[in-house]
């Protein structure tokens, strides 16, 4: 017998929730439904300081008013930090993590030193200038501290996985084998002294926890599969299929974010606006 696809939603709560994280969860309500599927809620609440209880309860409230209907047994990840570890240790057998010292503040100031000089900095998908220093050559542990990150030695991790592939879903709702680049990222950090994982490290190790077999999120996040197909790869796990959906913009034509009122949910729900008007307008 084959076992049902399962599908998730996954919002940090360290804000409300806008027309973006709408039309996400309810294409992927959509989705699961087609394919008689179950649909999972996890709270990405790895950033302690930033995410709270209050917004915790006003996204459960957002997603009941969304008539989300997701499986009882919420996923936390504030709860599963020793899951984390566990990876990061699999991982540093593999030889494939390093120390990293370097504070943000000392990586921006490189970058701009870079810049001065006329020789920038590449930079990976999301902007971010790629780490200029080459403590993985000096034998640095990978050990978390006061003055240390835990990066992904890149050039090893692919010499170790090989060519990194992921299952895209296409326009007419196939799916194919796509090539990824993983070394765009350079040395990704996989955790820090604040935060004992990252959003890359902990995705991947709860996808796998939770069998999810499909995750429909949006186009911001595509790049980042290659990072998490690779990491898939390293640790063994199984491989999910991929949909990247188009996002919502504000009137600025730019990617919503949670401090613009006008998007958030609770104001849509507070000015008459409903489910119904939201799934028209976007054809779901």
């Amino acid at each position: 017998m084959t076992a049902r696809p399962v599908f998730r939603f996954a919002p940090s709560p360290n804000g409300p929730l806008h027309k973006g994280h709408a039309y996400s969860a309810l294409l992927n309500r959509k989705r699961c439904m087609a394919a008689g599927g179950r649909l999972r809620l996890r709270l990405e609440d790895i950033d302690r300081q930033r995410c709270r209880p209050e917004h915790e309860a006003a996204i459960l409230a957002d997603l009941d008013w969304l008539g989300f209907g997701f499986e009882p047994d919420v996923l936390r990840q504030s709860e599963r930090f020793g899951a984390y570890r566990d990876a990061l240790s699999r991982l540093d057998a593999l030889g494939v993590l390093y120390g990293a010292p370097a504070s943000r503040a000392e990586i921006a100031e490189a970058a701009r030193t870079a810049e001065a000089r006329g020789m920038p900095l590449a930079r990976d998908p999301d902007g971010a200038p790629l780490y200029p220093f080459c403590d993985r050559d000096r034998g640095r542990p990978a050990q978390l501290g006061e003055d240390a990150a835990i990066r992904l030695d890149m050039d090893r991790a692919l010499s170790l996985a090989g060519p990194v592939s992921a299952l895209m879903r296409q326009k007419d709702g196939s799916f194919a084998r796509i090539p990824q680049d993983p070394a765009l990222w350079g040395d990704p950090v996989l955790a820090r002294r604040d935060t004992p994982t990252s959003y890359h490290l902990s995705v991947v190790v709860d996808d796998a926890f939770e069998a999810i077999t499909d995750i429909v999120r949006g186009a911001d996040l595509l790049a980042a599969t290659a990072v998490h197909r690779l990491l898939q790869v390293l640790l063994g796990l199984p491989e999910p299929r991929y949909e990247h959906h188009r996002l919502i913009l504000g009137a600025d034509g730019r990617k919503l974010s949670k401090s613009e009122g006008a998007a958030r949910l609770s104001a849509i729900r507070e000015a008459g606006g409903t489910v119904e008007m939201l799934k028209e307008e976007w054809g779901l």
